[in-house]
């Protein structure tokens, strides 16, 4: 008895970009051990990726980030002027293309060396986005990628608490309690500070952004000088810059 369409596995025709050859060889020979991904071509730079895309109409598109001329994300952001464009799962050495990477809609960011478990993680994902309608890229980040050991891992923008400038890094605060954690982002803080929801964070200082919610309340510590108090019972220095608009945040 043949198979319907409802017990068909899913496959994912794919196409593998790269312009390292053995990186390209790297994939296809994990790509032939997953069922659900069959390889319909490869590409060694950004133009041909998208000529082969045209003609191919892969369902997803393994991409490297960095290749001359034309690199990884110039091909993401042509793809995603398109209607019924392909998923994107960058594949790359490089860690801190993490935000722009998600501003681009990709469904996972994979880091190099690929080990097979971590990119079948990643067409798993890539799997429950198939079919569905790409959302329209929104104006404000929701989720963001951060470095963790080996890979990225993916924080939802709702759980950071505060964010802390490290020169040119960020410092996200996630949680309370014992479950805090903490983790560092290439990024400097005025520019996340521009891919957040004003009505969700508010910068206090030139090196501290708070959820509005985490905050309890407003201090006056005499001469001019305000505290933010947060729910966790700290209290942190508003800078002057900061205080006029973290009072009209309080109605004062």
């Amino acid at each position: 008895m043949p198979e319907t369409s409802e017990t068909q596995p899913q496959v994912l025709r794919t196409l593998i970009v790269d312009d390292e050859p053995l990186a390209v060889e790297r994939v296809q020979v994990i790509c032939a051990e997953i069922p659900s991904v069959a390889v319909v071509g490869t590409a060694s730079d950004g133009a041909a990726a998208l000529r082969l895309a045209e003609k191919l109409q892969p369902d997803l598109v393994l991409l490297d980030m960095t290749m001359p001329e034309l690199d990884g994300l110039g091909v993401a952001r042509r793809f995603a002027e398109q209607e019924a464009a392909p998923v994107v799962i960058f594949v790359t050495a490089h860690d801190h293309f993490a935000v722009e990477a998600f501003d681009l809609e990709a469904v996972d960011y994979v880091l190099k060396p690929v080990s097979a478990d971590r990119l079948a993680r990643a067409i798993t994902r890539a799997l429950a986005r198939r079919g569905q309608r790409r959302p329209r890229q929104g104006r404000y980040l929701e989720e963001l990628w951060v470095p963790h050991r080996s890979e990225l891992l993916r924080i939802a923008v709702s759980e950071v608490l505060r964010i802390d400038a490290e020169r040119d890094y960020v410092r996200l605060h996630v949680g309370t309690g014992p479950a805090a954690r903490s983790y560092l982002l290439l990024q400097t803080i005025a520019g996340l500070e521009a891919r957040l929801d004003p009505e969700q964070f508010i910068r206090i200082h030139r090196s501290t952004i708070l959820r509005r919610d985490h905050i309890r309340g407003l201090r006056h510590d005499g001469l001019g000088v305000w505290s933010a108090e947060l729910v966790s019972g700290e209290a942190l220095r508003i800078g002057r810059t900061y205080l006029a608009r973290v009072k009209a945040m309080a109605g004062r």
